[in-house]
């Protein structure tokens, strides 16, 4: 088959896709146009538009919300097994559908297709891993010290809740989420960001194909978040608030959830450190870094963002990681030679440039890089930049696209204290063949997680969450579905 045949056939099927992903907004169990305006969805690969959808407005929020309130006692009593089987069907349907989750993810988003059948493993592992966890939710029972009496701990769903997600992992945030509520029983309203949102109106789809009742899932497509979210939030009958996406947005929505006293979960920005000392086996970090840094084109919160190396091996690690770079294919992620794709918007083109930029004029020098190609689509050469100040804007700000910036260091004492300074505490990636550093760093680093020798720690059987202002909560792992349960204590005297 020619590739001009080829090219036909593939955008034939993506258009088909296309038709079949929702375009309307999901309460109650039945697809509904909104009050608004309209979405439209476009490829960041090329900038044409891929569909128009349904804007929620304001009403459409509280239809929402209304829909889960009454759905809510209902989802609750359902025993966890029925939740676990459910959740189990769609991880199923979701192996069934990768392919068209895989194209659509790549489509409105832009990451490479391998990267996006990836995304599909890891985001399903959510719906597997909770659908184990639904029906190991225990208390305990047992006297209490003074022999007065027995102690019952139980633990039930906290109620209805608002998730939203973020652009750039459109399914794994989704699963992320709703994956651990719907497990503990509670009922979700879920607003995912507008520049990707279609994985998510498909993914619903699938959960209700899998037999999610009518209400326990709803979700809005919206452009006006604010205030859409704000009376949600306001609203007494919502009990739990969970967000992805910056620090700036996490503090207000915190600051809204605390006049109802939500339960929150904040995974919020980073500015992650990698730091590489003398002793590094340099080929096992060069492969970290091409994954920390540059997987989903950097924009990533768990993204490398401040190259911390040891001068002894800092110009070689420079080199064979420029080497690397200059390797990548940049293009549509559709196409399978493509390794590198797009930024989401030429907004964040704009952005990474000002960083880079800003980086040259203080000194910094210029390995690989640092342009934008010609011609459609929000691209930005991957970047290798050594010698950057530690004023630099890149060093203080989360860069959140395709941009290594390499400082040095001469101690492990100063390494610490460079990892540390920052406000954020997400993730820290260490590379060392020293075992006695390697648990120094780890009791030494301030961070909710921890890469070691390893540029890839994300994993739905861990904890994903940060210290500092990089959140609240823990997303995955045991601790993920705690976040969705209230603790109820009684005590029965003895007679």
């Amino acid at each position: 088959m020619s590739a001009v045949i080829e090219g036909a056939v593939r955008r034939a099927a993506e258009a088909a896709l296309l038709a079949r992903v929702p375009a309307q907004l999901y309460i109650d169990g039945q697809w509904v146009n909104g009050t608004g305006e309209s979405i439209v969805v476009t490829d960041p690969a090329t900038g044409l538009v891929l569909k128009t959808i349904q804007n929620a407005s304001v009403a459409d929020g509280a239809r929402a919300l209304d829909a889960a309130v009454a759905a809510a006692d209902s989802w609750a009593a359902t025993p966890a097994r029925v939740r676990a089987e459910i959740l189990r069907r769609a991880f199923d349907l979701l192996q069934e559908r990768r392919d068209d989750f895989a194209t659509l993810m790549t489509l409105e988003m832009g990451k490479p297709i391998a990267e996006a059948n990836g995304e599909v493993t890891y985001g399903g592992e959510f719906l597997r891993w909770f659908s184990e966890e639904a029906v190991r939710i225990n208390g305990r029972y047992g006297a209490n010290p003074e022999g007065t009496g027995t102690m019952v701990v139980t633990h039930r769903p906290v109620g209805p809740c608002y998730l939203i997600t973020p652009w750039n992992f459109p399914l794994a945030m989704a699963t992320r989420k709703i994956a651990p509520a719907l497990a503990a029983g509670c009922t979700v309203v879920v607003k995912p960001a507008e520049l990707t949102p279609l994985t998510t109106l498909l993914f619903v789809q699938l959960l209700a194909d899998a037999g999610v009742p009518a209400g326990v899932v709803n979700v809005i497509t919206t452009t006006r978040s604010q205030e859409v979210s704000a009376p949600i939030i306001a609203d007494p009958r919502l009990r739990k608030l969970s967000f992805t996406g910056s620090t700036v947005v996490g503090r207000a929505l915190i600051a809204q959830a605390a006049q109802n006293v939500l339960r929150t979960s904040m995974e919020l920005g980073g500015n992650a450190p990698f730091v590489v000392f003398a002793d590094a086996d340099l080929e096992k970090a060069v492969n970290g870094a091409m994954l920390a840094k540059f997987r989903n084109t950097g924009q990533a919160c768990t993204a490398a963002n401040r190259f911390i190396v040891h001068a002894s091996v800092a110009e070689e690690f420079g080199r064979r990681l420029t080497e690397r770079v200059n390797a990548l294919v940049q293009g549509p992620g559709i196409d399978p030679a493509v390794n590198f794709g797009p930024l989401v918007t030429e907004t964040a083109v704009d952005n990474i440039d000002a960083l880079v930029q800003d980086a040259l004029a203080r000194g910094a020098t210029l390995l690989t890089g640092g342009t934008r190609p010609d011609g459609p689509g929000s691209f930005y050469a991957p970047t290798v930049l050594t010698g950057v100040s530690a004023d630099s804007r890149m060093v203080r700000e989360e860069i959140f696209g395709p941009v290594v910036g390499i400082t040095t260091f001469e101690t492990d004492e100063e390494a610490i204290e460079m990892a540390n300074d920052t406000e954020y505490g997400l993730i820290t990636y260490v590379f060392t063949t020293d075992i006695e550093r390697s648990h120094r760093m780890i009791d030494s680093i301030d961070t909710g997680m921890m890469g070691l020798n390893t540029g890839l720690v994300s994993n739905a059987a861990a904890p994903f969450g940060g210290v500092k202002q990089s959140g609240l909560g823990r997303e995955g792992g045991l601790e993920g579905i705690n976040e969705y349960l209230s603790t109820k204590y009684t005590l029965i005297p003895s007679s």
